[in-house]
C-alpha cells in the first residue's frame, strides 16, 4: 500500500511508500485454495499491514499462479475480470470502465495525484514502457488512472497531472465508495484519506497495476517497484517488466507460440 501525505513535491523519493497485500475477493466454490500472505510477499508485495479477506464464505480467493510465467510481471490464476465501474471521466462525462476500453489492452491503477511516492513511480514506469512499443501498438493501450481521493482530485486536478504524463490517460473520478468497491473487484485495499493531527492528508491503498488483454481478462498485475532487494534487483516491478509484457498483451496470439 502507499500511506503518502500530502507533498508540494509530487516526484518524491522512491519507495518511501509502504505497501500492503490487495484484498483477496472469493473467486467461487470449488477453486484451489488461493493466496497466502507468504506467497504474497515472495511474488513481491512485502506488506507492512496485510490482510486477506475471503469474504467469510470459505470461497478460495485468487491464486498467483507458481507454474513458470510468460509475463515479468505477477501472473493470476484465474484471471481477474473487469470491474463494473462507471465514473466521471476528467471532460465531466461518464466513463464505463467495461465497455469503454472492450478489446483493448487496459492498464488499470488506483491512486492520487498528491502522492509523493507510489504514484509517480509507477506511472512513470509504464510512460517508459509505452514509448518501447511502435504506434501502432501502442494505439490499442488504455492507460486508466482511478483517484482514490476524490475530494481533492477534481476533474481538472487529474487532467493537469496525467497530462504531465500521457495526454491520452484517462483519468477517473466519483464518489469514494464506488471507486472502493470497484477497487475490491481486482483485489486491491483502499482506505478512505484521513487528515492527521498535523493537518496532512494522509491516503492508504494498494499500489498494484492490473493489466487487462483483449479477451478482457487480467492474467497478470504489477507491484510498485520500492528499491533494490539485497542481491541488487528490483523489489517490485519496473518499466522494463511493463516493456516485456505490454506485447504479449496486446498480441495474445504470439504469447501461445
Amino acid at each position: 500500500m502507499s500511506n503518502a501525505t500530502q507533498s508540494p513535491d509530487r516526484s518524491g523519493p522512491r519507495g518511501t511508500g509502504r505497501l500492503r497485500a490487495a484484498v483477496l475477493p472469493p473467486r467461487g466454490k470449488g477453486r484451489r485454495v488461493g493466496l497466502r500472505l507468504a506467497a504474497l510477499a515472495a511474488a513481491g508485495l512485502l506488506l507492512a499491514t496485510g490482510c486477506n479477506d475471503s469474504g467469510g464464505s470459505g470461497d478460495s480467493p485468487v491464486k498467483v499462479r507458481e507454474a513458470k510465467s510468460i509475463y515479468k510481471g505477477i501472473a493470476v490464476d484465474p484471471p481477474w475480470t473487469k470491474p463494473e465501474l462507471t465514473l466521471t471521466d476528467t471532460s465531466g462525462q461518464p466513463y464505463d470502465f467495461r465497455a469503454k476500453t472492450a478489446g483493448r489492452t487496459t492498464l488499470l491503477y488506483f491512486g492520487y495525484t498528491h502522492c509523493p511516492d507510489a504514484c509517480p513511480t509507477v506511472m512513470g514506469d509504464i510512460v517508459r514502457a509505452l514509448v518501447k512499443l511502435p504506434a501502432q501498438d501502442r494505439a490499442t493501450v488504455d492507460v486508466v488512472f482511478v483517484t482514490t481521493d476524490p475530494e481533492r482530485d477534481t476533474e481538472a486536478a487529474l487532467r493537469e497531472w496525467l497530462d504531465s504524463l500521457d495526454k491520452s490517460f484517462v483519468g477517473l473520478t466519483g464518489s469514494f465508495d464506488t471507486i472502493q468497491a470497484a477497487a475490491r473487484q481486482v483485489g486491491i485495499s483502499i482506505e478512505a484519506p484521513v487528515t492527521g493531527p498535523d493537518g496532512k492528508v494522509v491516503s492508504t491503498h494498494g499500489t498494484q497495476v492490473i493489466a487487462f488483454g483483449p479477451d478482457n481478462e487480467g492474467p497478470v498485475m504489477y507491484s510498485a517497484s520500492s528499491g533494490l532487494n539485497p542481491d541488487g534487483t528490483a523489489n517490485g516491478n519496473t518499466s522494463e517488466d511493463f516493456a516485456h509484457d505490454l506485447p504479449l498483451l496486446i498480441h495474445p496470439e504470439d504469447a501461445k507460440k
